[in-house]
């Protein structure tokens, strides 16, 4: 049997999601974790006693150790773009973290450096193409188990917001735009295009009087998808936790509903009686395992073999072209178009 050849990457930001991310490295098999970068010695020197790193004193030193191959970026969203794109200059595959970026101008910059460079870009977003629940959910809609999607409702919620602190970029509305919107709720408008397609235009409200930082509240968002269907997102950082899915068809309704961050997922379906009678919810069993690496994996094999990585960056652009629009919507009263990435 013929073993893949390790990739060797190179890491910044090791601390935090970093150092889950560096687990998912070490987990797939594929990734050997060759430099690392962190502004935290403490972190550095973890990085290097668990995976063998090479310390570097700067990101310029890291993107210049001989041999590297490409890069994992583990920081905040307002360096990613510039980030990025010093490593693709270099020739050099890039996997980042999400969301993608914080303005419409960087989407671009990111998108035209690809584009020049001809590198591959992942993003760290779930590969739903992994995920069992996610494809339990997709295949119901693809059989048309549901009848015609009438709409959707999504909610993701939790009061992680109460911990900003003066100074913390979540606190930033040039960093932070549309707050909970950009922090989770591009993780729900990614989903929902893996089920639906892209986004076609997007109505929203936001509430910034509920909490002392400068980022909003509450975001509200009508989403408009290419193909019609209409439906609900909502994102708050000041409230208990939440996070749950629903679609009405005019044959079934499916359920999701994440208990919390780690007690797992549970599904239902409810079918329409015409009849009268109670519509019950059944539960949906959910076969097959969930792989948390599927992202790290899909960018490996888009390296070695060709093809774009899932989720790629045009995936990650879709997300949080969808936010700038609703922060533009929020402003001017009115829905705004949300530009289609191809």
């Amino acid at each position: 049997m013929v073993q893949n050849k390790k990739l060797r990457v190179g890491q910044i930001g090791v601390g935090g999601f970093g150092a889950y991310r560096r687990e998912r490295l070490r987990e797939t098999g594929l990734f050997e974790l060759v430099a690392a970068y962190d502004r935290s010695p403490e972190a550095l020197e973890r990085c290097r006693r668990e995976d063998g790193a090479q310390p570097c004193a700067s990101y310029e030193e890291l993107l210049a150790v001989p041999g590297l191959e490409a890069v994992i970026i583990c920081t905040g969203a307002k360096y990613h773009a510039a980030q990025v794109i010093q490593a693709a200059e270099r020739g050099l595959h890039v996997f980042v973290e999400k969301p993608l970026c914080g303005k419409a101008d960087e989407l671009q910059e990111l998108l035209a450096s690809q584009k020049r460079s001809g590198v591959k870009i992942g993003v760290g977003h779930q590969d739903h193409t992994s995920d069992a629940c996610s494809l339990a959910i997709k295949r119901k809609i693809d059989e048309g188990a549901l009848g015609r999607i009438a709409a959707f409702e999504y909610t993701t919620a939790h009061s992680g917001g109460f911990a900003i602190q003066p100074g913390d970029w979540r606190g930033d509305p040039d960093c932070n735009p549309g707050g909970m919107l950009f922090q989770c709720g591009v993780h729900g408008l990614h989903e929902l295009m893996f089920y639906f397609g892209p986004v076609a235009e997007v109505f929203c409200l936001l509430r910034y009087d509920l909490h002392t930082t400068a980022t909003a509240d509450v975001a509200i968002c009508q989403l408009r998808f290419g193909s019609g269907l209409i439906g609900t997102l909502h994102a708050y950082h000041v409230t208990p936790y939440r996070h749950t899915l629903s679609i009405f068809g005019t044959q079934t309704n499916i359920y999701r509903e994440e208990l919390a961050f780690d007690e797992g997922t549970k599904l239902w379906l409810q079918t329409t009686h015409l009849d009268g009678k109670k519509e019950p919810r059944v539960p949906l069993v959910v076969e097959g395992a969930t792989d948390a690496c599927g992202s790290l994996r899909s960018f490996y094999e888009a390296i070695k073999r060709g093809g774009e990585p899932c989720p790629s960056l045009a995936d990650g652009a879709r997300a949080v072209q969808v936010v700038f629009a609703a922060e533009q919507s929020a402003r001017t009263g009115r829905p705004v178009r949300a530009s289609l990435v191809k």
